[in-house]
């Protein structure tokens, strides 16, 4: 990992640092999700019945808590973990905010 990549969590810009393999399969779900939201509008648009959209507005949620979870998973692993141990707790708060905010 290049030095300016591992510090990325805990500078003013802060980014992440995700394998490219992450970003392709984030991106590959992405890509699905996106065609899901597509297809929703399709069915709204064709007067489809309200159950069978609200199936697939559940499915597209499911696949987003999915891309969730991933993300999450990397920032706990790698972000957080690097800024805890450089003292910088205040990364918790920021945390615990965000989780509320998924969890809503």
């Amino acid at each position: 990992m290049r030095m300016n990549e591992k510090d990325s969590c805990h500078t003013h810009e802060r980014k992440s640092h995700h394998s490219e393999e992450t970003k392709r399969n984030l991106t590959s779900r992405l890509n699905r999700i996106e065609g899901q939201i597509r297809g929703v509008k399709g069915l709204i648009e064709k007067d489809t019945y309200c159950d069978d959209v609200l199936n697939q507005i559940s499915a597209v949620q499911s696949a987003l808590n999915s891309v969730s979870k991933i993300l999450l998973e990397g920032h706990l692993r790698s972000c957080v973990t690097e800024r805890l141990q450089a003292g910088e707790t205040e990364v918790v708060d920021e945390l615990l905010i965000t989780m509320k905010k998924m969890m809503k």
